[in-house]
């Protein structure tokens, strides 16, 4: 992989008032491996394919609509490199073919290893377990999240991010938030806004960061990918008018929060925020397919279009 010379374009979202909103479309560095996935796998896989491994492969693991899944299929087909996803669910190893992003997956060549809720809890007994039996393997933690993620993370930064306030991404795994926090500007402000429900997250990215210039806040509605009918009106409108495509799990939620805070003053006037679009609207299909079986409404994909 290489860094890629696409200058992302940082669009601004209008506002009434002296408060400014600008977003990061890291979602158009690549077709597939988008957003934060692209700069948390990036020393990842250089690093392991500068030791020269014999028979190279990818280990990772991911749920049943995971981005990392998606696009480490993406990554290992484009390098031509065996990939092994270990599944949350062992149920869905009777109707992977159902869902979107493991058949997108697999079309990618991707094996899949489907384990129960409790055992993938236990990453640290399943990690082992793999590394004895695929000892020439690159094992990658779930979302990507490790050292030379954040080392990619950093190209999230540049100099056209240095004016800026406030910078804003949602958070999963907390890879990206702490490589944020970890190359940011003295005076700037990083925003984490989670999707899960993990009371762990702050003293993970504390540790990965070594600054105490975040903020982590609420964003889940509940739980991990749940979605709720004001998050897909969020999505629909913001769509509409500003063109943008968003997101049910991360930047959906990470930008309604955002526009709550403005609301409600939490921002000093005169504010610059960056928010920082992390991809993974391959998920929105998957979504879809969930929101028809419960006769709800749907997100408007315009990429489908």
């Amino acid at each position: 992989m290489k860094i890629p010379d696409t200058q992302i374009p940082i669009i601004e979202i209008p506002l009434k008032g002296n408060i400014q909103l600008f977003i990061k479309r890291e979602d158009l560095i690549h077709p597939q491996i988008s957003g934060n996935k692209y700069w948390k796998l990036l020393y990842n896989i250089n690093n392991y394919l500068d030791e020269d491994p014999k028979n190279p492969s990818i280990i990772t693991f991911g749920g049943a609509f995971s981005n990392h899944i998606s696009a480490v299929s993406a990554l290992g087909k484009d390098l031509e490199i065996k990939t092994l996803g270990i599944i949350r669910g062992e149920e869905l190893q009777s109707k992977w073919q159902q869902n979107p992003t493991l058949k997108f997956a697999h079309e990618n060549g991707m094996d899949f290893r489907f384990v129960t809720r409790e055992d993938f809890r236990d990453k640290e007994i399943l990690t082992k377990n793999l590394e004895i039996e695929f000892p020439n393997a690159l094992i990658i933690p779930e979302g990507g999240t490790n050292e030379f993620a954040l080392k990619g993370i950093q190209h999230l930064l540049n100099s056209d991010t240095k004016s800026f306030d406030y910078l804003c991404t949602a958070v999963g795994t907390g890879g990206t938030v702490a490589g944020i926090s970890k190359f940011a500007e003295e005076n700037q402000k990083v925003l984490g806004f989670k999707v899960v429900d993990d009371h762990s997250l702050n003293d993970s990215v504390l540790k990965l960061s070594e600054r105490n210039n975040f903020e982590l806040i609420e964003a889940h509605d509940g739980s991990y990918g749940k979605i709720t009918d004001e998050n897909i009106r969020f999505i629909n409108d913001f769509s509409e008018k500003f063109g943008i495509q968003l997101e049910p799990i991360y930047t959906g939620k990470m930008m309604k929060k955002v526009f709550e805070l403005i609301e409600v003053s939490y921002f000093p006037e005169n504010s610059k925020i960056l928010a920082f679009h992390t991809g993974g609207l391959q998920g929105i299909e998957g979504a879809n397919e969930m929101l028809r079986k419960q006769k709800r409404d749907l997100i408007i994909n315009r990429n489908a279009l």
